[in-house]
């Protein structure tokens, strides 16, 4: 990824880290399971496309989706400017940024205690 790219996904990140609850749950599998959805929504919404929300977690993942693409579109005026293959790059990078953040490099043992 280039320069620029990485730039955008740590602005994308940063708004996580300090605004977002939903990255801190206590087990690695919800996590990833949360970041994939809440991304892969808000990818979706900011490419303009249908999302649905059929299951009680998938209503709740979409509030939090809707949430966070209000934010990104309000803060990064650089997204309106992208085509939905920029932002889906933009996203996948997101992604993979973000599990690495909160679950694959995380020093939280409670991520990967089989009894809690």
């Amino acid at each position: 990824m280039d320069d620029l790219t990485q730039d955008r996904i740590g602005q994308l990140i940063d708004y996580i880290m300090k605004n977002c609850l939903w990255q801190f749950h206590s087990r690695a599998w919800d996590r990833t399971r949360q970041n994939e959805n809440i991304v892969g929504m808000t990818t979706k919404i900011l490419c303009g496309e249908p999302v649905e929300a059929e299951t009680p977690f998938d209503k709740c993942y979409w509030v939090d989706a809707v949430c966070l693409a209000d934010a990104y579109r309000a803060r990064h005026p650089w997204l309106t400017e992208m085509n939905a293959d920029g932002i889906k790059t933009l996203m996948t990078g997101l992604l993979e940024r973000l599990e690495y953040l909160t679950v694959t490099g995380s020093l939280n043992a409670e991520l990967t205690d089989q009894h809690y």
